[in-house]
């Protein structure tokens, strides 16, 4: 019997799809975001391993127009749930799919094999986009990786995105921003360092930090969808906030801050103790931190509306209810689903946010997506979340949160 022929990940399409897209989102990118993209000049023939700081929904476009050829991205299941939708997607870029909160040996493999067939790959080491402007945790699992394809590491740095787009807004602001490679450790040279000393190259070429007023970013709506990163308040601690224009508020005492074009904060008739909203989320960081979750699980800590999906990985999103009702505790969370109401404990279950404010839960053998209004805050729950798995462990003064 005939083997069955191994089928390649790269294909001559990719190339051809590529070459479109870069002629149409080009000018698109060039308007919108007024990037400066620095081509890589000194890529030759050769394929890398592009590793990148993740700042805005288009960072995949801009690293694709400073190389040349197709790049093979890293991307997570969600992507790959979408129907007929992920399916074009597959046919035409040929992601490589990624379960989050996993060690996806899968994923290992399948880059190894584009590595193999001489395609460059792109990942995004935070993993996550950044929601206080400073690029986040990178898990050192980059360090293993790089090692076993044996590529060149480009590091491609994103600067301004957060201040054209923040992961916690929808709209796309006036300013500047660049990317660039701003440095390539060749296997040569990375051969003769230690895993911290690599680790400690990536972070530093990928770390920026945008809670500087060094730039202005302009638009009417500067504030707007700000509570999905903030659910801390300074005077009253766990609250509700939400915003209009370039303003925030804070729904149990009313205090109330100004986003500026700088990127600054200020207090409306208040003296707030954050300068930018980096300053509000280490506060916030702190302040769960600092809490007991084992007192926390009597009442509710938040009760909120959202729509409730099952995600089929690799296949679609099935409707469980389009309204249902979350309660979210010191140690679980209370979903109403329309048989019955189910408790997702945090010792056996993981969250995670997806995109700006969507919530994943994977519990068992399932995951389960919640989609809030506009305002819904999906980083409370991977926060408390945390904060109460790292006392369970005995672990209280863990301070990384999960995201």
């Amino acid at each position: 019997m005939a083997k069955k022929k191994n089928k390649s990940w790269t294909k001559f399409r990719h190339r051809v799809v590529r070459n479109i897209a870069y002629c149409i989102l080009k000018p698109y990118v060039s308007l919108v975001y007024k990037i400066k993209i620095d081509k890589f000049k000194d890529q030759e023939k050769r394929p890398y391993l592009i590793l990148m700081n993740h700042q805005t929904p288009f960072d995949q476009f801009f690293v694709g127009m400073a190389f040349k050829g197709p790049i093979y991205y890293m991307a997570t299941e969600d992507i790959f749930s979408n129907g007929w939708i992920s399916s074009v997607i597959r046919y035409l870029v040929a992601p490589i799919p990624i379960k989050k909160q996993t060690t996806d040996v899968r994923a290992i493999l399948n880059c190894m094999k584009v590595a193999k067939e001489g395609g460059s790959i792109a990942i995004a080491p935070e993993g996550n986009r950044t929601y206080s402007g400073r690029t986040e945790y990178m898990s050192d699992s980059i360090v293993p990786l790089a090692r076993k394809l044996g590529m060149p590491i480009a590091l491609y740095r994103i600067e301004g995105g957060y201040g054209a787009e923040p992961r916690w807004s929808d709209v796309v602001r006036k300013g500047r921003m660049r990317g660039y490679v701003s440095r390539v450790i060749y296997p040569e040279e990375y051969a003769q360092m230690s895993d911290g000393e690599l680790f400690e190259a990536i972070k530093t070429e990928l770390y920026v930090n945008e809670a500087v007023a060094d730039a202005e970013f302009k638009h009417k709506r500067l504030a707007e969808y700000l509570e999905r990163a903030i659910y801390v308040c300074p005077e009253c601690g766990l609250s509700c906030f939400e915003s209009n224009k370039d303003e925030i508020k804070c729904k149990k005492c009313g205090l109330t801050a100004r986003y500026l074009p700088t990127k600054e904060l200020c207090g409306v008739n208040y003296d707030l103790p954050f300068r930018f909203v980096a300053d509000w989320y280490d506060h916030q960081s702190e302040f769960i931190n600092s809490l007991d979750m084992t007192k926390l699980c009597e009442k509710p800590l938040y009760c909120e509306k959202a729509e409730l999906r099952e995600v089929i990985p690799y296949d679609k999103k099935r409707l469980i209810a389009k309204e249902t009702e979350l309660r979210l505790y010191g140690d679980r969370v209370e979903i109403g689903f329309p048989d019955g109401e189910r408790t997702v404990e945090f010792c056996s279950s993981n969250f995670t946010v997806l995109g700006r404010n969507k919530l994943n839960i994977y519990y068992a053998d399932k995951i389960y997506q919640i989609k809030g209004d506009k305002r819904f805050n999906a980083l409370k729950y991977v926060h408390i979340s945390h904060r109460a798995e790292n006392i369970r462990k005995g672990q209280e003064n863990v301070e990384f949160l999960g995201l």
